[in-house]
């Protein structure tokens, strides 16, 4: 799959988690923040807590499925980035939970949508 497709299919996967997480309650602050040292996918609030969203979408599962894509470097990289967006945005939570949102496009009707709260 080339880059385009790859982009696509993630773009897709976003709005789909941003939507799943607005149903489930969240408002979703800020979607595909970047900076100097990368992305946050979605951030968003849950009652008192920040909560940022890493969303891995995935056509099938040949490669493991979405969530066991974000390994440990990842989870340091986008503790880091959460940090910078809170400086950037001047807020003080509660608490600070990192969800994964794994998206898989089904081959008609709505794509299977997992939230994994607290994932790391």
């Amino acid at each position: 799959m080339g880059a385009a497709a790859r982009g696509a299919v993630g773009a897709y996967g976003e709005r789909v988690a941003a939507r799943h997480l607005e149903q489930a309650g969240l408002v979703v602050l800020d979607r595909n923040w970047r900076c100097a040292d990368g992305e946050l996918d979605i951030v968003a609030r849950d009652g008192t807590a920040l909560v940022i969203c890493e969303v891995k979408t995935r056509r099938s599962e040949r490669y493991g499925t979405p969530a066991e894509a974000v390994v440990a470097a990842k989870a340091t990289r986008l503790r880091r980035l959460a940090a910078q967006w809170i400086r950037a945005a001047g807020v003080h939570p509660e608490t600070v939970r990192f969800d994964v949102v794994s998206v898989r496009p089904q081959r008609s009707g709505a794509a299977h949508v997992e939230h994994l709260r607290g994932a790391f």
